[in-house]
């Protein structure tokens, strides 16, 4: 029976829960769910991509034989057999990764979180790229670290610009690969440049890598992690070489460090779900993504291009944008006199949704920024909905 209660509970919120926001991508998502929407807003993988038969007889195969395994609870640092083909995934002919270097998480995204949980006090130094993975910065900020905005060009990081910044600083977080939100790459003689420039201050380097697969030529750039697996956090994902379903991630770090981090797991969800890394593991093991992976690279190569083409037709030549070799995205930097917060409202109501830029700065926001997304619109749908944000952009210059 329910009681009557003429004296609700006023909720007192923790300063952490307070300053809790939303992600501006998810609040646009909410819109885009509506099909008249061409939405290039998302970083979703393309649903065309996701191997559901290969998955369903996987799921199939491991309940029927090991079914009492993958329905049990599982050690915290993840399925033995997984972690270690993730190591010999990881590994090269110079720098041998060890499974007990390894830790499963449930997504990327909670490595993040775990690394911030675990490196990160209040007013610490975090140094990020400018502009920089918005999911990151929200795990982070939870822990209310002082963010530092490292110097980006049409290149990447910009290595040498560590120095003024670095002192006292807990973590660079960095994604070399195809980044979210630019598309750019760092090249290889910054890698090394980075991966030296690091080890010289002592500042440990996150490789956030869930693209580096995505090369549309099909060769991947050496991990830094492999230049200095004592200094570097290499972060990877299933997500978006198989499904962002299963939520499965993992991160490699030095043994000190993938030690706290799995204590920190611990208190969060005592391991990744069982079934989900077993039926993984069935899938991966015999080289069903040396085949699987050229199919999402030829798709999504194929639809960057279509999107480049439209807007080299549609666009001013006052607007500049990044031309990707891989990867799910392409960054826009319009005219100074146009916030992109104000023409996201006129590209919806034209039917069409992108991902202003502001969100992506850690610091001194660019409000002529934008992202856009390719991955999952077919190649018409993206030259209609080009044409309709050139002609937005057009009547403001």
């Amino acid at each position: 029976m329910k009681i009557d209660n003429p004296n609700p509970i006023e909720w007192t919120f923790s300063e952490r829960a307070q300053q809790l926001q939303s992600s501006a991508i998810r609040e646009i998502l909410k819109i885009t769910q509506r099909p008249e929407i061409t939405s290039f807003a998302g970083g979703l993988p393309s649903p065309a991509t996701f191997p559901v038969e290969r998955m369903k007889a996987a799921y199939d195969k491991v309940l029927s034989e090991t079914g009492k395994q993958a329905l049990q609870y599982g050690p915290t640092d993840g399925y033995a057999p997984l972690r270690e083909w993730v190591a010999n995934y990881l590994s090269t002919e110079d720098c041998r990764i060890q499974p007990e270097q390894i830790l499963m998480v449930s997504g990327s995204q909670q490595a993040l979180d775990l690394l911030g949980k675990v490196l990160i006090d209040e007013g610490s130094r975090v140094l990020v790229e400018t502009p920089s993975y918005l999911g990151a910065l929200q795990a982070f900020s939870v822990y209310r670290p002082e963010f530092k905005s490292v110097e980006t060009d049409e290149h990447g990081l910009v290595p040498s610009s560590l120095e003024g910044v670095a002192e006292g600083a807990r973590l660079l977080y960095s994604l070399p690969n195809f980044q979210n939100p630019t598309g750019r790459s760092l090249s290889l003689e910054r890698r090394r440049e980075l991966v030296e420039t690091c080890a010289r201050l002592r500042l440990p380097l996150i490789e956030d890598d869930p693209y580096g697969a995505l090369s549309y030529k099909g060769e991947p750039m050496p991990r830094m992690l492999n230049m200095n697996p004592d200094g570097v956090i290499y972060m990877g994902s299933f997500s978006k070489v198989l499904t962002p379903g299963i939520r499965l991630g993992y991160v490699c770090a030095p043994l000190p460090l993938v030690r706290r981090l799995e204590l920190a797991k611990q208190a969060a969800d005592l391991h990744t779900a069982q079934l989900t890394q077993m039926v993984v593991h069935e899938v991966v093991k015999d080289g069903f993504l040396d085949q699987h992976i050229p199919t999402i690279r030829t798709l999504y190569a194929s639809q960057c291009q279509a999107m480049l083409d439209a807007m080299d037709e549609h666009f001013p030549k006052s607007v500049s944008w990044t031309r990707p070799e891989g990867g799910m995205f392409i960054w826009v930097t319009l005219p100074e006199n146009i916030d992109s917060r104000k023409l996201l409202d006129q590209a919806i109501a034209a039917r069409v949704a992108f991902v202003p830029g502001a969100p992506f700065y850690a610091n001194d926001e660019v409000a002529n920024t934008l992202r856009l997304s390719f991955v999952t619109v077919p190649p018409e749908r993206i030259r209609e909905g080009i044409a309709v944000l050139g002609a937005l952009i057009r009547a403001q210059v």
